[in-house]
């Protein structure tokens, strides 16, 4: 089967860009994000003006529901390095490079009203959270994989879904309905932005499907959270993980799972010995993956026991 270059393939999805871009406008809400937080709550802090310096006592939430709101927020916050790796995979021509406008636009609003619910409600420390953004901005992200387009566009495809149940999930943790209600909103841009990009892997699926399954089984393998850069990471997702905000179960179920069946890859027929190699590989992966998310909730459940016990 021919192989398509990253021009050919570009141009080939153009329509399919077009269509997803309309449907996308079509269905999304408007919302303003300074609706979203509660203002009275707030009061200057130590500086310039004079205000309280902040105290862990200051905040409502619990230390793991503050350890997920800052990666989520310091993910979010490297925007600007997420807009250069997919202008340089789509580029900014026609309906590609209105989209990548579209979506940066959107993505832009997540950060600036995590980071005012976040200090108006002193949730978390402030010093803190800025030295961490300025770290964090500084190292910026770059792909695992070479900058086309296939296998960036397999990657948001499971990306943005993650970041919708991680939102949603460490909202529900803080037992704090504003900050729920917060991340709720912005749960639904992600959820829009994965039906996206969803989508037009589906159409690359039917145009190019060895290219495309090949792509989509590289970003399985390697899949990491665009945060995982971010200083102690490791530990924290062991944290987060820990509260099941998002684990290994959550990633296999609720985020490869369904978008793997939606793309109904396994039932693709006429692929190439790659294409199928590919696919075999990723099926023995998810296989791999349901035993390894096993472990880690049987290891949860020890931990949780041992913790009873001791109380």
């Amino acid at each position: 089967m021919a192989q398509y270059t990253q021009a050919q393939l570009l141009h080939e999805l153009e329509p399919a860009v077009a269509k997803e871009l309309d449907r996308h406008i079509a269905v999304a809400k408007e919302w303003m994000p300074h609706e979203y937080i509660p203002w009275t709550e707030g009061s200057n802090f130590d500086g310039p003006f004079g205000g309280q310096a902040w105290d862990v006592s200051q905040s409502k939430v619990s230390e793991t529901a503050r350890t997920a709101l800052v990666v989520n927020l310091l993910t979010e916050d490297n925007l600007p390095s997420y807009h250069r790796e997919i202008y340089q995979s789509f580029g900014p021509d026609g309906a590609w490079g209105t989209w990548i406008g579209r979506w940066t636009a959107e993505e832009g609003r997540h950060g600036i009203a995590i980071r005012d619910y976040l200090l108006t409600t002193r949730a978390v420390d402030p010093v803190a959270l800025e030295r961490e953004r300025m770290i964090h901005m500084t190292q910026g992200f770059e792909s695992s994989y070479e900058l086309d387009m296939l296998h960036t566009v397999a990657y948001v495809s499971f990306q943005e879904l993650a970041t919708r149940i991680s939102h949603r999930n460490t909202g529900k943790f803080t037992e704090d309905p504003f900050c729920e209600q917060l991340l709720a909103r912005i749960s639904v841009d992600e959820n829009l932005h994965m039906v996206f990009y969803r989508n037009l892997l589906a159409q690359a699926l039917e145009l190019a499907p060895d290219q495309t399954i090949q792509a989509v089984w590289d970003v399985v393998e390697g899949f990491q959270m665009p945060g995982s850069t971010i200083e102690g990471f490791t530990r924290r997702s062991l944290q987060i993980a820990l509260a099941g905000i998002y684990d290994l179960r959550i990633h296999r179920d609720e985020v490869l799972n369904p978008v793997l069946k939606f793309w109904k890859l396994f039932d693709i027929e006429g692929l190439s010995a790659e294409g199928e190699q590919a696919r075999d590989k990723l099926a023995t992966f998810m296989d791999a993956l349901d035993k390894k998310a096993a472990r880690f909730e049987d290891k949860r459940e020890m931990i949780k026991a041992r913790q009873a016990s001791q109380a």
